[in-house]
């Protein structure tokens, strides 16, 4: 009987040593957003913008390595072809070739409408980090489109400058897509919801090439955007991330 008894619990001990641990939240997040980061990127784009009377769709080139740096070239329509948005750390500027300016835009309009669509200008540059800026708690699991998700509250470290309140994200178990992300405000208000689709092979990386961003009091508003190509850790350096670069790149 001893033996039985010995072996058993030899059996559970082995077992639970063996068995994987659950990764943590901030682990999860973290391989998501190495996912769709890359060290750095090359990306060509088309936003769809929704309303109840009107749409219309342009498109776009983005450049980004890390967190820090990025660059967008609009290539249509015609009337915006030109602009470019550039990042550098936490500052952005945008060159109007129309009028033949370079405007810096301002931290406190990081909120604002990102040419004329829901995204947002934070959205577009990330200028928060979802990694440094929030802690993450892992509320549970739920089944998303037929995926089994970790489901996982971001809410901002006390010293973090960032736009929202709180955020819920939606992370696959298996390959650590994000196919859903909520955005509240610091009144906990539904702002965004925005939802990830078209999971494709893009070469070194398999992620979703869909968003859709939904406005929750603005009925019949949604933007998309959809990434025709993408290249993750292109040869790029400091130096390409330029005021100067905003004027030549094409």
């Amino acid at each position: 009987m001893y033996r039985v008894v010995s072996f058993f619990i030899f059996f559970f001990l082995t077992a639970a040593i063996a068995s994987p641990q659950e990764p943590t939240a901030t682990e999860i997040i973290t391989k998501a957003n190495d996912l769709m980061r890359g060290k750095s990127s090359y990306s060509e784009v088309t936003m769809h913008i929704v309303r109840p009377k009107w749409e219309r769709t342009l498109s776009f080139k983005a450049w980004a390595m890390g967190t820090k740096y990025s660059l967008i070239y609009i290539t249509s329509p015609a009337k915006e072809k030109g602009q470019v948005f550039l990042k550098r750390d936490k500052e952005m500027w945008n060159w109007i070739p129309s009028i033949g300016r370079t405007i810096k835009i301002p931290p406190s309009m990081m909120m604002q409408s990102w040419m004329g669509s829901d995204m947002t200008n934070d959205d577009l540059v990330k200028e928060s980090s979802i990694v440094e800026d929030y802690n993450h708690t892992l509320t549970g699991t739920e089944t998303l489109d037929g995926y089994e998700c970790y489901k996982i509250e971001l809410t901002p470290k006390e010293e973090a400058a960032v736009v929202w309140g709180k955020i819920y994200t939606w992370i696959t178990k298996k390959g650590f897509l994000t196919l859903k992300n909520e955005f509240y405000d610091e009144d906990d208000f539904l702002i965004n919801t925005e939802k990830l689709s078209k999971i494709k092979n893009v070469g070194d990386r398999t992620i979703p090439t869909f968003f859709e961003m939904i406005p929750a009091d603005k009925p019949g508003n949604k933007t998309t955007m959809e990434f025709t190509y993408i290249k993750f850790n292109i040869p790029l350096q400091e130096s390409f991330f330029s005021l100067q670069n905003m004027k030549r790149v094409h």
